[in-house]
């Protein structure tokens, strides 16, 4: 699964010093993240900066998104992540349930106090249609290859099982262990590809039944996420003035 969303790179040199000297939360995420991870899996990072305000002053403003430093890392600026999480973008609100923290300041510990605010039942439309366009891609490889790259259909169950829980309950939870020898068979290519549409079918049914009962309200809290934004700009513009 891409995690990047659809972001190009930006220039290093700024974003590089952006991530090093002001991230506020970082964490893994991927199959290590979700209790998949083999002995062959990436460590894939993302993070949070939080650019100085008066970066933002100039005519030049300071990258949304960074790509680096290590290997599978990626980090985007705060306001650019509480935008994409208020869409319900399924890997931005999974970054901030990652069970694998590695760095976290007050701020960043504000964000994650955050959670509940940004989840709505916008998920069940990015989760889905998320799936629905891996699917094709699933699909596609079948036609064209003989076979789907069944890694991505591993990931693409777990992230439909995520999204059934979530309606069921209003809790985003990453862990699949529950599930985890049955997809990891699914990676494996033990499964037929019938079982796995039968599977991707039978959960895309679920999800859809359990929107009806959800306890999640109609529209994530923007005004509680605005509030910490600004009062996180103010913060940050006195430390730069009284420094």
């Amino acid at each position: 699964m891409n995690e990047r969303t659809s972001e190009t790179p930006s220039a290093p040199a700024a974003g590089l010093a952006l991530v090093r000297d002001h991230t506020v939360y970082a964490c893994v995420m991927g199959s290590r993240a979700f209790g998949l991870a083999t002995g062959a899996s990436d460590t894939d990072r993302r993070g949070v900066y939080l650019a100085p305000t008066p970066l933002f002053w100039r005519f030049e403003k300071p990258p949304t998104h960074v790509d680096g430093p290590r290997e599978e890392e990626f980090s985007w600026e705060l306001e650019r992540f509480c935008e994409l999480a208020l869409r319900a973008n399924p890997n931005i609100l999974e970054c901030l349930h990652s069970p694998l923290v590695e760095r976290l300041t007050p701020v960043g510990e504000e964000l994650l106090s955050l959670r509940e605010a940004f989840l709505s039942r916008s998920a069940h439309t990015t989760f889905t249609r998320y799936a629905v366009s891996q699917r094709g891609k699933l699909l596609s490889d079948l036609r064209n290859h003989g076979a789907p790259r069944w890694k991505h259909a591993m990931h693409l169950l777990r992230l439909l099982l995520s999204c059934r829980d979530l309606l069921r309950t209003g809790r985003l939870t990453l862990d699949a262990g529950a599930h985890r020898d049955r997809l990891l068979a699914v990676r494996r290519g033990e499964l037929s590809w019938p079982e796995v549409d039968a599977w991707m079918t039978r959960l895309t049914a679920e999800c859809d039944t359990a929107l009806t009962t959800t306890p999640l309200p109609a529209d994530p809290d923007r005004p509680r996420v605005e509030d910490f934004l600004l009062r996180t700009r103010l913060a940050s513009a006195r430390a730069t003035a009284g420094s």
